[in-house]
């Protein structure tokens, strides 16, 4: 390769200095076009989850065949087979006028104008794509053209491979900060870090404790019903904690299925299982230096909780179908509305893993011990409503927050936000109906009467039964965050058939995704 080296040291230096991979190619391609006659250079990677190989950058933006369909069908055996090819490693060459291999047909998006070389792109025996050459008609491909692109495919692949890291980077940032825009919606705050409401009145207590908790690594374990804030509450140990500035990643043990909570939490290698076609990180490892905060762990089965519970202990994990030991920092925050301690009184939780968790336990209160706070939660949500319905904002009045008091709140604060966010697309804009969102008709103030009232009239206070039905269907559905079936559905909590409860949905023309928080 020395007549190559000055050439190969400016495409390596291409290679690492550019991230993306269009930019790579077309400054490698600039290098390279005294030494090869290019019409066109080709960069395509393997997409083994879409089952196509894609072109991803071309070296001549302005060259022949840069229009060409840039993503090409593959069947797995079409798949399998360029895997055995990759794995001869190599140039292939197409001379015009020949027929094409059946190779060649897959990597190599042109018509039969000009001679085509292709080759392989690998990192550590992984096929990731395939560079395409192709050298115009009246140009012959000499030893040293082949010669000097089998060359170019170490640096290629470390280009492919760089942008491949830049896309899943970009992914993860991408989700990060539609889950934290997401989760800033559902609290209805402009910034993660803004004061809680409650923490100076019903929740005064529970705060000063995480201010002695935050400052430690100490698991936290949060107790409360459905929807009292236990992720807000554990977000805020972790913004007044010194890992503040590292992740904080919520994994819902209740909504993984059982055959995939090992790869979801430890990660696994790629051929771990079928579909498994690339290695993966687990939800520990990208909470890396942070936290990882484990709502319903109480749902956890015992398989997942014996694994759970060496990470706590010495911090080292091992992702499915791999072999190596990885060493995470992470600080647990789990929480639960189950009754762990008789969980393990009956063997359905690991006592061990108990002792380990619940090292600095909170307690929530339900919305209907923090009377207090009501009138407070209500105005927030009130104005929250307002910005993301659009409308003009309108505050509760004091009737109406003496009647929100009144109220038991089996869904809590989760269910609070529902009933104001109802009142205001009820009240357009004028008023919030918050007696209508309850399903409480107002009673008119008495009269002095001066005769009988006949004995048959219609009572005020009374509502027709189709309404009352469907308040309540639409309060479960509220209580069960849209959730029509599973033990925490709606039909659950109503104790009736799921079918059933989706027929009279249906009949009313109450649509389950109005509910989802």
């Amino acid at each position: 390769m020395q007549k190559f080296q000055q050439v190969l040291l400016g495409v390596w230096r291409e290679a690492c200095r550019h991230i993306e991979i269009g930019r790579s190619a077309q400054s490698i391609t600039a290098l390279i076009l005294n030494d090869v006659p290019l019409a066109q250079l080709f960069i395509r990677r393997i997409d083994y989850r879409r089952k196509c190989v894609e072109t991803v950058a071309l070296g001549l933006p302005e060259g022949e065949y840069a229009s060409s369909d840039p993503s090409t069908p593959c069947s797995a055996a079409q798949l399998k087979r360029l895997k055995l090819w990759a794995g001869k490693g190599g140039i292939v060459q197409h001379r015009r006028g020949q027929g094409r291999s059946a190779v060649m047909q897959l990597v190599a998006p042109v018509t039969d104008d000009g001679h085509v070389l292709a080759g392989p792109l690998r990192v550590q025996d992984e096929l990731l794509g395939v560079v395409v050459f192709v050298v115009p008609k009246n140009h012959p491909v000499t030893k040293r053209h082949r010669a000097l692109a089998e060359a170019l495919l170490d640096p290629l692949s470390v280009a492919l491979a760089n942008d491949r890291r830049l896309s899943k980077m970009a992914a993860l940032q991408e989700a990060a900060e539609a889950e934290n825009r997401s989760l800033l919606r559902r609290l209805g705050r402009k910034r993660i870090d803004d004061a809680v409401v409650g923490d100076r009145g019903g929740l005064r207590d529970v705060f000063q404790r995480v201010d002695l908790v935050a400052a430690s690594d100490a698991p936290v374990l949060i107790f409360g019903e459905t929807g009292t804030g236990k992720e807000l509450v554990a977000r805020t140990i972790h913004n007044r904690s010194s890992r503040a500035g590292g992740p904080i990643i919520r994994v819902n043990c209740g909504a993984i299925p059982p055959e995939l909570i090992d790869s979801e939490l430890f990660g696994h290698e790629r051929g771990a299982f079928t579909g498994a076609v690339d290695s993966r990180k687990g939800w520990f490892e990208r909470a890396d230096g942070g936290t990882l905060f484990l709502d319903e762990i109480g749902d956890l089965p015992p398989a997942a909780q014996v694994r759970l519970l060496r990470i706590i202990q010495d911090g080292w994990l091992e992702r499915v179908g791999g072999e190596e030991s990885i060493h995470v920092d992470v600080r647990i925050i789990a929480a639960t509305h189950r009754d762990l301690a008789d969980m393990v009184a009956q063997g359905k939780f690991r006592a061990d893993l108990w002792y380990r968790i619940s090292v600095f336990p909170l307690v929530l209160p339900p919305l209907r011990e923090r009377g207090e706070d009501v009138a407070e939660l209500a105005a927030h949500f009130a104005r929250r409503a307002a910005v993301r319905f659009g409308l003009p904002e309108a505050m509760p009045t004091d009737e109406q927050v003496r009647l929100l008091r009144t109220y038991s709140w089996p869904g809590n604060i989760r269910e609070l936000a529902s009933v104001i966010d109802r009142a205001a697309i009820l009240g357009n804009g004028r008023r919030l109906e918050i007696e209508k969102s309850l399903g409480v008709t107002p009673v008119a103030p008495a009269r002095q009467q001066t005769q009988e009232p006949q004995k048959n009239a219609p009572r005020s206070d009374i509502s027709p039964l189709q309404r009352v039905i469907r308040e309540h269907i639409e309060t479960a559905l509220t209580v069960a965050a849209g959730r029509v079936e599973g033990p925490r559905g709606a039909a659950a909590l109503l104790e009736i058939n799921p079918n059933t409860l989706r027929a009279k949905m249906r009949k009313l023309g109450i649509h389950w995704r109005r509910f989802r928080v």
